[in-house]
């Protein structure tokens, strides 16, 4: 059975009446199809339709062949009439978002004949994989352009030229296609074989932005949106970057030198506290000079805090130093240093008491424990033999 495509003869078609001629239950649902059906199936990059028939959920919408079916929450009677009711806004974003692609792969297209190889809406930005490499420096004059295009307001053909015509139709495309091919058509950016639905105008896009791209399989992955999903993203950064202007006392559009001042004297900071903490970790490790084995507990010291502590008190007390630091709830990480001696096997017994992981060369041991201060103490109480 062929579906009568309304979506292709009017893309704002929003409700419609069709009889339905088959239902059927499956896994997921009821199949349904109809006679004629303004539902988008999904194709070409473009999620499926979902809506109403009559009271029905529709879920989605698929193509077989050259039906199209509806995937229902419950089921519909065979022969009867229904009115069909799509989501408008969801399908009108899409709209928005597939038309902005179209222009945007047209001049990149016209720019340096790559091709679009890959076309993804994701429920934030859409993704387009071009085979060749895109300068990021290009950017600004592409999204430039193709906002041109849309306040130009330019009126979108969508046909299909006759097997005479097909011929002589000048198309973006990656290889050659046999009759019939849709045509969508932005006129002076963009001719492409697609199967998509189309707002009727470029004024409709309201707005296309480039976020950025990537490298992807030797080419460029770029990252955009359109319409209302650009606004909404736009104006979510806004109100991010407002409470960043408000957080750095600067003008909302100074945040970024803002943050370059902030990120200068945290640097500056950070270099006198680790001087400081040098400082400290002397001052500690002295406490210890000539007492052999020490076991230290402190707080609040990142990894590369705990190896230099760990590592100026091994100079100072002649024995093993082996400093924790952390909390009974979340464990603790740990440091063993000796300037004579082998650890390993030492650190294989404690991980294996005390609950934890870890390892390192001979002289120097390090890794995290799940255990508490006084199992760790009673742990190091412990006599043992020598290695």
């Amino acid at each position: 059975m062929q579906t009568r495509k309304l979506y292709y003869e009017d893309a704002h078609l929003s409700e419609f009446t069709a009889q339905v001629m088959t239902c059927e239950k499956t896994d997921s649902g009821y199949e349904v199809t109809l006679d004629a059906t303004a539902f988008y199936p999904e194709g070409g990059g473009q999620a499926g339709d979902t809506g109403y028939l009559g009271e029905v959920r529709v879920l989605d919408t698929r193509e077989r062949g050259e039906t199209v079916v509806h995937l229902c929450s419950s089921a519909l009677e065979v022969d009867s009439m229904v009115a069909g009711r799509i989501d408008w806004d969801a399908r009108f974003l899409r709209m928005q978002q597939h038309s902005g692609e179209h222009i945007v792969s047209g001049i990149v297209n016209r720019r340096y004949g790559y091709h679009n190889v890959g076309f993804h809406m994701g429920t934030d930005v859409i993704t387009i994989d071009f085979d060749g490499v895109i300068p990021d420096e290009e950017l600004a004059s592409i999204e430039a352009e193709a906002n041109g295009a849309v306040w130009a307001n330019l009126p979108i053909r969508c046909w299909v030229p006759t097997p005479e015509e097909l011929p002589d139709v000048v198309y973006r495309t990656k290889r050659a296609l046999p009759w019939p091919v849709r045509i969508v058509e932005v006129p002076g950016y963009d001719s492409c074989a697609c199967c998509g639905t189309h707002v009727k105008a470029t004024g409709e896009i309201g707005l296309i932005k480039l976020f950025g791209t990537v490298g992807f399989r030797g080419g460029t992955r770029m990252e955009m949106a359109c319409g209302k999903r650009a606004l909404e993203i736009l104006d979510g950064a806004y109100a991010q970057n407002k409470l960043v202007s408000q957080a750095f006392s600067a003008q909302i559009m100074e945040t970024g030198a803002a943050a370059d001042r902030m990120n200068a004297l945290l640097e500056k900071q950070k270099f006198r506290i680790v001087g400081l903490q040098r400082q400290i970790f002397a001052a500690t490790a002295q406490q210890y000079a000539g007492k052999g084995n020490v076991l230290h507990f402190e707080d609040s010291l990142d990894s590369t805090g705990l190896r230099e502590l760990t590592d100026a008190i091994a100079k100072e007390c002649g024995g093993m130093a082996a400093v924790f630091s952390g909390s009974d709830t979340e464990g603790y990480g740990y440091c063993l240093a000796a300037k004579n001696g082998d650890l390993r096997s030492f650190g294989k017994e404690m991980t294996k008491a005390l609950n934890g992981r870890g390892g390192g060369k001979p002289g120097f041991q390090q890794g995290r424990v799940m255990a508490g201060r006084a199992q760790i103490q009673d742990f190091f109480a412990l006599p043992r033999k020598s290695n």
